[in-house]
């Protein structure tokens, strides 16, 4: 009977390595199916007569082909693919919304083609063509930043939701995860093989691996438990949901759902490169986006402000409107300091020139309201507050503006002699402090005679200037200044050391507060996607602002408009407009450079794991065919063997 025993083993064997190999075939092109194998074991001895002999072959178990070390490292590999992947696609969209590569040129050609027009307005600031062509271009600039912000913010809304969709991709993949741990336990803890289920287990941590950085532990019984981030989502059968969430709406916070507790500490995998593009790349380049608008903004502004278009002198203004009464907290900054109004009665032609102080860190700082107090307590002015606007309007007879212009007499004169000359004064000052001159007489006598002249001195006592007004000098001529100033001095006596002042101002607001409210500015918006042209400007190019005289016959302040493209700018970390966008532009270009090589690198690795991969746990048909063969002919030659035992027996029994 033992040599039955013998030969029914081989047959046992044979038909469950016939099993095995039908398995494979079958499964050949299944997706992250294992090779499997039937682990094959010598049976004990048997005893004939005095001899022990074999006692055939058992099937020690069905053994899948797989290298866990090699499995683990496809793994983490696969979810730094997905990573950066995801990554590297949303930055190659960044470099198309930039536009600096394709032939229009992007926002750098737009910044030039506007700053240009304002050099050819400042080269003819009468003539209405470049007038309508300094409006065009700067409606193209507005729209460009608007275009790009609005393209971004649109990117992170639609990165929000994609984290949202990958969250429940991950969601339904623990669940199954942690359903397929019952049932292969269930089978393999009763000794059985649940190789099958085990491959598709693994192929949707696989899944769950591309979308998330996931740590995987081995437990008895084939199960495997998952963390992600911290959290165990599947503990054997066992799985929790995570949430993908927009916290004060500005983050992307990715939790265990349900709870309030802190985030996780997600990495790799798709959920990974979109939590790093919503939190950190997107908000970033957003950010330098509105830095660089902002500054374009706020420059060109501060520049317009103190000037007037062909329409000259307002009547009233209205602001673009303050976001907060705390005055230190807008953007632009006010500070404290002074801003200018000039007032002109224009029945009489008399222009005075009021301050208007700006306490903003004071015991009580100003308001919009109190400020407008201060321009309403000037007669001929009138202020108030409506939404969070400032409303200037003057009384009949009278209009007022911000220029620097010098007012047309001193203001103040000490002139002691019994005819002393009538002293005009008239230019635009070029220095960049406010300053009061302080004009002095050295010697006695008659203007146009003698050796008579005036000295000038800053504020600081420092010699600006001499001016020959004794011999040589035509009563009533206008001498200009290097700095600007033009000053005329009539038929009349002086006195050694009469004076006289003049205020000369760099700009007209030391505090800021004209842009901030928006009075007489060119830009509004407080971002790039808010930028847009001042709407009165647009429907009227002749309140284009281009001239800081009184008879706006000068380009003053298109040159200095102009001069803003070329100028280093603070808050854009003293870089001009175009090199701080160059900037942004080439570390977008660096970073997409650098994640497309690491892509690559990741992706050969890939490869050839999967190939390793293949070669140990792959099917290979040909393989399987002559282990087909092998495994029929074990069960005829073991099948002959049987019938050659049922021949002797019979013999035997014949002979008995």
């Amino acid at each position: 009977m033992q040599n039955y025993v013998i030969g029914l083993s081989g047959l046992n064997a044979a038909y469950a390595a016939l099993d095995v190999v039908g398995n494979n075939i079958a499964n050949a092109a299944t997706e992250g199916y294992h090779r499997q194998r039937v682990d094959f074991v010598p049976a004990g001895t048997i005893r004939s007569g005095t001899v022990e002999v074999g006692g055939g072959v058992q099937v020690a178990g069905v053994v899948q082909m797989v290298d866990r070390l090699l499995e683990g490292e496809l793994l983490r590999q696969q979810s730094s693919y997905g990573e950066i992947s995801q990554e590297l696609t949303t930055l190659t969209s960044v470099e198309t919304i930039f536009g600096e590569f394709m032939e229009e040129g992007g926002l750098n050609a737009t910044i030039d083609a506007f700053f240009d027009a304002v050099r050819g307005l400042a080269a003819h600031p009468a003539e209405s063509v470049w007038r309508n062509e300094t409006i065009s271009l700067a409606e193209v600039l507005a729209s460009e930043f608007r275009r790009m912000g609005t393209s971004l913010t649109k990117m992170e809304e639609a990165i929000v939701t994609e984290a949202q969709n990958a969250a429940e991709s991950i969601n339904t993949l623990v669940k199954q995860i942690a359903e397929l741990n019952t049932k292969i336990q269930s089978v393999e803890i009763t000794g059985g093989h649940a190789n099958n289920l085990r491959d598709h287990r693994d192929r949707l941590v696989s899944q769950l691996g591309a979308l998330v950085g996931i740590e995987v532990v081995s437990r008895d019984y084939g199960v495997v438990d998952i963390s992600i981030g911290g959290l165990p989502a599947v503990t054997g059968a066992v799985s929790l949901e995570i949430s993908a969430t927009l916290q004060d709406g500005r983050y992307l916070n990715i939790s265990a759902a349900g709870t309030t507790g802190s985030s996780l500490n997600i990495r790799g995998g798709r959920l990974g490169g979109l939590l790093a593009l919503k939190n950190d790349w997107l908000p970033g380049l957003r950010g330098e986006l509105d830095t660089l608008a902002k500054g374009i903004i706020n420059q060109v502004n501060a520049c317009h402000v103190q000037g007037l278009g062909l329409d000259g002198s307002f009547t009233q203004l209205i602001g673009e409107g303050l976001p907060a009464e705390d005055l230190a907290s807008v953007e632009p900054a006010i500070v404290d300091g002074t801003f200018y109004i000039r007032l002109t009665n224009t029945d009489t032609g008399q222009i005075e020139r009021h301050a208007i102080d700006v306490d903003v860190t004071g015991a009580t700082p100003d308001t919009l309201a109190s400020i407008a107090a201060k321009i309403g307590a000037i007669d001929g002015l009138n202020a108030s507050v409506g939404s969070s606007r400032l409303h200037i309007i003057s009384d009949l007879g009278y209009a007022f503006d911000f220029i620097p212009a010098l007012l047309p007499e001193p203001n103040t004169s000490n002139l002691t002699a019994a005819q002393p000359p009538a002293i005009s004064v008239s230019g635009i000052y070029n220095g960049q402090a406010n300053q009061r001159l302080t004009f002095t007489t050295v010697g006695t006598g008659t203007v146009g005679n003698g050796s008579l002249r005036l000295d000038i001195r800053d504020e600081a006592g420092d010699m600006v200037a001499t001016l020959n007004i004794g011999s040589g000098y035509a009563a009533g001529d206008v001498i200009e200044m290097r700095n600007g100033v033009k000053i005329a001095v009539g038929p009349g006596d002086l006195n050694e050391a009469d004076t006289f002042t003049v205020d000369v101002f760099g700009t007209t607001d030391t505090s800021g507060f004209l842009a901030a409210a928006g009075l007489n500015t060119f830009f509004t918006g407080a971002s790039a996607s808010e930028m847009r042209l001042r709407a009165d400007v647009a429907e009227n190019p002749n309140r284009i602002a281009t001239a800081a005289g009184a008879d706006l016959s000068d380009n003053t302040i298109a040159s200095r408009l102009a001069h803003v493209k070329d100028e280093p700018i603070d808050s854009l970390d003293g870089l001009t407009g175009n090199e701080y966008y160059q900037r942004i532009v080439a570390r977008v270009g660096q970073e997409v450079a650098l994640k497309q090589s690491r892509q690559d690198n990741i992706e050969a690795l890939i490869t050839n794991l999967e190939k390793r991969q293949s070669e140990i746990s792959g099917v290979n048909i040909n393989d399987e065919a002559a282990q087909l063969l092998l495994f029929e002919k074990t069960f005829q030659a073991v099948a002959k063997y049987l019938n050659s035992l049922q021949m002797t027996m019979k013999m035997l029994m014949d002979i008995v």
